[in-house]
């Protein structure tokens, strides 16, 4: 049986519940001045935002000058309460327990209340009533395993449900506006190895491996051998099953692991997606693991969902969808390189990649919505909708970026001295995300 992600409350969440039920009992379904302050309040701290915001009696308390994106609908005044004393946490609990309702097309609504934000202030927007920013739950060996199996192994028959065939779920790579999810995801596996120049008979680390996707590609398509880490009891279980299904048992080696203790030496260390949960605190450590494992000719690329400038993590995907994530600026993920002299040979900024990615994931999510309900449960179902949305709304707006750097020892100087080798086509693709 799925296991559900545990909503426990907390005492400013406890005293919102109260105030509602006595808001209740003295006829909480009018609205009052303080209604209309505390939304005005809410409207101000998120930058006054192209789209409408309402209460419980469906008349527009707030109706921007410009073309209106959409509407945000507080349905009642623990709904009101919450988005005041813990913006984030108290906007997505209530949106999950479906007691703020978001009308017009979803992710846009969510991208333009984002680029609001970011034009005010992001951190303004984060302080809760006693103007405190939220942080990312410490990584350590123990935080970390269980950080993992609380989002990684809600079930493989979840996630099969969204993701594309072979069960990637980092950002993908659309050559064109019309290729499939699945076909961006295996173009996006052949960029990484070709970022790192695979050859035959090169041996791989990859630190945060998934379901194994990635893994596999590189041994059954480049000829190297792989070495992959994972602290994923059912991920791993699962990429095992795959590499005995293909053959591929000796070439690729899941451990179910920490990346701390990563051992031996390779030509290429890799890590896709696993960057956002090592946080700020242990760059230094991931930076001693890739100096002791990296051949003196070697290359290697970490992939990670990032920021333009150091942000505080969203409270709401930390408490509920991702604890201890922490998505880091360029400058934070200096850290790692910079201890050991490693040199930057390429960075790229692949986030409108990741918006599309996300809306292809959310679609098939809805597609799959009732199937979905059966295995949790409405809160869940609305929660993995905000999550998913939300996320691809981020990207969209540029409040959250996706960085693919590309390093290598200081002394190897036998790197290839154009990007030719990174892309199939010659000229620069362009076209509009819908």
């Amino acid at each position: 049986m799925p296991k559900r992600p545990s909503h426990s409350m907390g005492m400013a969440e406890s005293a919102v519940q109260m105030a509602h039920a006595e808001g209740a009992s003295n006829g909480a379904s009018g609205i009052n001045w303080l209604d209309r302050w505390l939304l005005g309040r809410i409207v101000e701290r998120a930058g006054r935002p192209p789209v409408a915001m309402t209460l419980w009696d469906g008349d527009d308390v707030y109706c921007p000058a410009e073309a209106i994106k959409g509407r945000i609908r507080f349905c009642d005044r623990g709904a009101l309460w919450s988005s005041i004393l813990n913006p984030e946490v108290g906007f997505g609990d209530c949106y999950s327990a479906g007691r703020i309702v978001i009308e017009g097309d979803f992710v846009t609504v969510l991208r333009e209340v984002f680029r609001s934000i970011d034009r005010a202030s992001t951190q303004r927007f984060k302080r809760d009533l006693l103007g405190r920013i939220p942080k990312a739950a410490r990584n350590t060996r123990a935080g970390s395993q269980k950080h993992i199996e609380y989002h990684y192994d809600l079930g493989n028959d979840f996630y099969r449900l969204w993701l594309d065939e072979r069960m990637v779920y980092t950002c993908a790579y659309f050559e064109t506006a019309a290729v499939t999810l699945e076909q961006a995801q295996l173009a996006k596996m052949d960029l990484v190895c070709r970022k790192v120049a695979l050859e035959p008979g090169m041996r791989v680390i990859e630190a945060g491996c998934g379901w194994g996707s990635l893994a596999l590609h590189m041994a059954e398509h480049y000829g190297v051998e792989v070495r992959a880490f994972n602290l994923s009891a059912e991920q791993v279980e699962f990429a095992r099953e795959r590499a005995k299904s293909a053959g591929l048992e000796g070439r690729v080696e899941f451990i179910q692991d920490d990346y701390r203790n990563i051992t031996g030496v390779c030509d290429a260390f890799v890590s896709v997606g696993m960057l956002e949960h090592v946080g700020p605190d242990n760059y230094e450590t991931l930076a001693d693991v890739i100096h002791r494992s990296l051949a003196r000719d070697g290359q290697g690329l970490i992939h990670s969902v990032g920021r333009s400038l150091p942000t505080p993590p969203s409270a709401w995907l930390e408490k509920r969808i991702f604890p201890g994530s922490y998505p880091p600026s360029l400058r934070e993920m200096m850290s790692i390189f910079e201890p050991h002299q490693l040199s930057i040979i390429d960075v790229e900024n692949l986030r409108l990649h990741y918006a599309k990615t996300l809306m292809e994931w959310l679609q098939r999510f809805e597609n799959n919505v009732d199937k979905i309900r059966q295995m949790y449960d409405d809160n869940f179902v609305r929660a993995w909708r905000l999550y998913l949305g939300g996320c691809a709304a981020g990207f969209a707006s540029s409040s959250t970026q996706l960085y693919q750097v590309v390093f290598a020892r200081p002394e190897h100087n036998t790197i290839p001295m154009t990007r030719g080798h990174l892309h199939t086509t010659t000229q620069p693709t362009r076209w509009k995300l819908d």
